[in-house]
């Protein structure tokens, strides 16, 4: 794997993406099985909606306190214990036909969810060597995407052909094996200094790092204003049939998962015009989607297109905002975690009210206007300069600002461990 210091370490970035694989499908696979679980638990379908309801909302507020208080746990011991605990709480799925049960190991593992990306993301970096920081993290995003595309799709595939159950085992063997492969590869990392819990949340000082929170926000706002109704768009305006639908995002989530490194290596080379770049790629993205958006042979190419843009939001949020956190990156990858959840509510919300209010259509136009409020964000973040650490935080030493503008962070994006000529090569 390239950018990474060794072959060990390459696995066990592999690993931290399976991890993520696992929380993602543990995540979302109910969504394609809702039909069958509520008739399996006995409720109605809208109280079996809460099992998706109760997991996002947990993830969004729970994000920064349960990071800050793992903070002083050893990193390896937790990064194997979420996905056994994910393991567990499949297995109860499994066993249970009970609401109350299997809504109770809904918010379990909801709560070390963001836990777990926020250490991996940082793991991650870690592992990587100077200046190939981006491209580390990309691996581990594309664990994100391989649970949508393939982790989504399979668990309603198993549930259909075997049975609820099987779906479940098949899920927590997933996670087992991550847990299996963190607990024999993941590598003793030196320790850093322990920033105090004071230390972490004077980040949040910062008006730069709240104008970075701002664009991560509205970046996903834009992207699921989209995604969210993927479906509704191709069937209601395109005019697929459900089978194709399905084909279609599997198509998606596949480019989805080749593309996202590709965006990790542009991280690299320039943050921020790549950061600035990628809200204008959506607007255009939007805009030929809503010129093609009635001819069914232009969206199959235009599907592939949504799907390579798509790829590239995680790692360009992600690391937008970890240059503003480089003195808490963990804590920073939770408010990460927090507020991308907190975007995706927005924008899904913003798009069920275009659909209400004037079809679905218009839900490109939606997303295109997210998309340039998310270029004003980030370009407000960069009219106030280079990050600035908080005071009393110990940190690297200070940069010029035309480095931090272009460097990659050790917590994804770091200022002033850019990779210049001659960057180290495995």
């Amino acid at each position: 794997m390239d950018g990474v210091r060794g072959p060990r370490a390459a696995l066990a970035v592999g690993a931290l993406a399976v991890g993520v694989f696992g929380v993602i499908t543990t995540e979302m696979g109910v969504v394609g099985v809702l039909p069958r679980l509520s008739q399996h638990l006995h409720v109605a379908p809208a109280t079996a909606g809460w099992l998706v309801g109760v997991f996002a909302l947990t993830v969004a507020l729970a994000g920064p306190p349960a990071t800050l208080a793992a903070s002083r746990l050893p990193r390896k011991a937790v990064l194997v214990a979420v996905p056994v605990l994910f393991a567990v709480s499949n297995a109860v799925y499994a066993l249970t036909d009970s609401f109350p049960v299997m809504l109770a190991f809904r918010v379990l593992p909801a709560l070390v969810h963001p836990v777990f990306f926020a250490l991996a993301l940082t793991a991650a970096t870690r592992l990587a060597r100077p200046g190939r920081e981006g491209r580390a993290v990309s691996v581990v995003f594309a664990g994100v995407s391989a649970g949508f595309a393939f982790g989504v799709p399979l668990t309603a595939y198993l549930a259909d052909h075997l049975g609820l159950a099987a779906a479940f085992w098949s899920a927590a063997a997933v996670n087992l094996l991550a847990a299996a492969g963190l607990l024999v590869l993941f590598p003793r990392l030196p320790r850093e200094q322990h920033v105090s819990t004071a230390g972490q949340l004077g980040i949040l000082r910062s008006a730069r790092l709240w104008l970075a929170v701002a664009a991560v926000t509205l970046v996903f706002a834009a992207m699921f204003a989209g995604y969210g109704f993927f479906a509704e768009y191709l069937e209601r305006v395109t005019g697929l049939a459900p089978s194709l639908t399905g084909a279609a995002l599997m198509a998606f989530g596949a480019v989805m998962t080749v593309t996202g490194i590709g965006f990790g290596r542009l991280l690299e080379r320039d943050l921020t015009r790549t950061v600035t770049a990628y809200p204008l790629l959506y607007v255009g993205l939007y805009a030929l989607l809503y010129a093609i958006g009635t001819h069914p042979a232009a969206m199959v190419a235009g599907v592939l297109l949504w799907g390579a843009v798509h790829s590239g939001g995680l790692a360009v949020a992600q690391g937008w905002l970890a240059r503003d956190a480089a003195r808490a990156p963990e804590f920073g990858n939770s408010l990460f975690i927090s507020f991308s959840n907190l975007g995706i509510t927005l924008g899904t919300a913003l798009a069920g009210a275009t659909v209400t209010v004037a079809g679905p259509r218009h839900l490109p136009l939606a997303g295109a206007a997210l998309a340039a409020l998310a270029l004003a964000a980030v370009c407000a973040r960069r009219r106030v300069g280079p990050p600035t650490p908080p005071a009393g935080v110990p940190g690297p030493a200070a940069v010029s600002a035309p480095a931090a503008e272009r460097a990659p962070s050790r917590s994804g994006v770091q200022a002033g461990g850019g990779q210049g000529q001659g960057a180290g090569r495995l």
